[in-house]
């Protein structure tokens, strides 16, 4: 995701009047905000990164590692930045751990204090990165949903459902968008096999060019899908059961 949003979704850091960023619920160990600030600040010389737990020890034993441009803090969902608007909030495996009822209140909740032009990043990804989602959330709105897999970490595209953010993970059934986006991926992986021989990245290239024949809104290419990434709109797969 880091990679992502240093990437092609680097505008909402370059272009910000205060490049404020935070990783909210960064856990027991705070090396994600280490590394997202090592990694927006070649994207950004000034990028501020302000990690936030509401754990009080852990928020204690990160202090150590603070430094210019990047710092702890106690809090949550508010956003205890004192009036300033940050331009991009990341929470990964923060929101899968509250009831499917809660997500859209805290989505409000944070894209409400974005910096116009913002984003706020909902993902979920397994214990060391091999298979991941987010969701991309403007102040606007929700507006794609990414997934990134490990070449060799799957056998099915669709083997990522697992770790869907809350917001699509138990939508995954007959009739809603997510699962017929995820049934197209295992289709188009499927009919690619026999280029299997020339590596997964192979494969998964051809894959997403055959998706994105078929209509689905893509919204990244090549460079992106090379790293094991894909990128659809959010009206694509946004929940609501369609029928049988």
């Amino acid at each position: 995701m880091d990679r992502w949003l240093s990437g092609p979704s680097a505008a909402s850091v370059k272009k910000a009047a205060d490049p404020l960023v935070i990783d909210l619920g960064y856990g027991a160990a705070p090396i994600t905000a280490v590394e997202l600030h090592h990694r927006l600040a070649k994207v950004r010389p000034d990028v501020e990164v302000i990690g936030i737990e509401i754990e009080p020890e852990r928020v204690r034993r990160a202090k150590a590692l603070e430094r210019p441009g990047l710092s702890f803090r106690q809090g949550g969902f508010e956003i205890p930045v004192a009036g300033r608007r940050p331009a991009v909030v990341r929470a990964f495996n923060v929101l899968r751990q509250y009831d499917e009822s809660e997500y859209a209140a805290h989505w409000d909740m944070v894209r409400g204090r974005l910096a116009p032009g913002g984003l706020f990043i909902d993902g979920t990804c397994d214990e060391i990165g091999r298979r991941a989602t987010w969701v991309a959330i403007a102040p606007e709105g929700p507006v794609s949903l990414s997934i990134s897999l490990r070449f060799g970490a799957f056998d099915r595209p669709s083997d990522v459902a697992e770790r869907l953010p809350k917001a699509l993970i138990h939508h995954n059934f007959p009739g809603e968008k997510i699962h017929r986006y995820l049934q197209a991926l295992d289709k188009a992986w499927a009919e690619a096999a026999v280029l299997a021989s020339f590596g997964n990245r192979q494969r998964w290239l051809a894959m997403c060019r055959s998706v994105a024949a078929a209509g689905w809104p893509v919204l990244d290419g090549p460079s992106r899908w090379r790293l094991g990434e894909m990128t659809v709109a959010w009206a694509a797969v946004e929940p609501g059961y369609q029928g049988p």
